[in-house]
């Protein structure tokens, strides 16, 4: 167990680790002797510096990239909130082991090894809306979930499958972040008008039923979250006292680091936004946590699709910064 205790994971966010400056500095030296333009490859030079600093090497590399798919179930899909029942969530994590999912074909063209994890399938969370969705035991088991999933990877792509997880995910990032339920409420899995109305009375009464009690990012997680929700969030702490850098998905993924980037804003600083996802709220949350997303492909699938499709950006990125030769390599006249 990582966190043996509630307060044990709110310390390890109290100590974040910080990347290596060295390494970044070697690694912008380096991008500057590169035989190119200075800035010229852009973004790809930014992901380059940024995995050097937490791999704490001038030249990074992804040998074990792993992604974690966490797939839970949701009291709240009880309040029609959801286009899907939630049978859906145990007959899709069948698929993944099956290896008949988008995950399963982005992952291995990302080079990524996969894993699943399912929590509690046949014990959905409470109705957030007339309690806690977890009870302190259960969101610390989540949280624990997470963290013992990481393995030895030197880059972790994160993703989920939950149906009626965007509902949970909306009342997530208005506790962290304030706003209407209006303004981070969207269609999920395809709900129309009524679901989609029905979906702000459900983060409307789950804020309410919660006032005065979202007073820190554990509470939130365990009173309006879901164990997959609570899992991620683990696995990115626990990322982070690794030095491991983190890929996020969408808006359901991103959504585990509301609470946490509320109360220690420096959580985001491993993270790397895979991609802005279809669903509104995800390119919201993404300005009020700073991250700039590396892909916009109007996906919003979830399972760590679009952080695994960002991955072959990264990739991309390292292969110049490793490869490339530099002006005195090649010969070439600097001015």
């Amino acid at each position: 167990m990582i966190f043996p205790s509630v307060a044990a994971f709110e310390a390890a966010l109290g100590t974040l680790s910080a990347p290596d400056e060295s390494a970044r500095m070697a690694a912008a030296v380096r991008q500057g002797q590169l035989t190119k333009p200075p800035g010229s490859l852009g973004r790809l030079e930014e992901v380059a510096i940024f995995l050097a600093g937490w791999q704490r090497r001038e030249r990074p590399v992804v040998e074990r990239g792993r992604a974690i798919v966490f797939a839970g179930n949701h009291g709240v899909v009880a309040r029609g909130v959801s286009a899907f029942p939630a049978a859906v969530t145990v007959q899709m994590v069948a698929n993944f082991e099956a290896g008949g999912a988008a995950i399963n074909a982005l992952a291995r063209a990302a080079g990524l090894s996969l894993a699943v994890v399912p929590l509690d399938l046949d014990r959905p969370t409470a109705d957030f809306t007339s309690g806690p969705a977890m009870s302190e035991a259960e969101c610390l088991a989540a949280l624990n979930a997470g963290a013992g999933a990481i393995g030895d990877a030197d880059l972790i792509v994160l993703g989920e499958m939950g149906i009626g997880n965007s509902t949970a995910a909306a009342a997530l990032a208005a506790a962290s972040f304030g706003g209407a339920p209006r303004d981070w409420v969207g269609p999920g899995t395809g709900v129309d008008a009524a679901g989609i109305a029905r979906k702000v009375e459900a983060v409307a009464a789950g804020l309410a039923a919660h006032a005065g009690a979202l007073t820190s990012a554990f509470e939130i997680l365990r009173r309006l979250g879901g164990r997959e929700i609570a899992a991620i969030a683990g696995a990115v702490v626990a990322a982070r006292q690794a030095g491991v850098p983190v890929v996020m998905d969408g808006f359901i993924c991103t959504s585990a680091v509301a609470p946490l980037a509320a109360h220690h804003p420096a959580i985001t600083d491993h993270l790397i936004a895979g991609h802005c996802s279809a669903e509104p709220g995800h390119r919201r949350l993404l300005e009020r946590l700073g991250l700039a997303p590396l892909l916009s492909l109007d996906m919003r699938l979830g399972e760590g699709s679009g952080a695994a499709v960002a991955v072959g950006v990264i990739r991309a990125a390292l292969a110049a910064h490793d490869s490339m030769a530099t002006f005195a390599e090649a010969g070439v006249s600097v001015g």
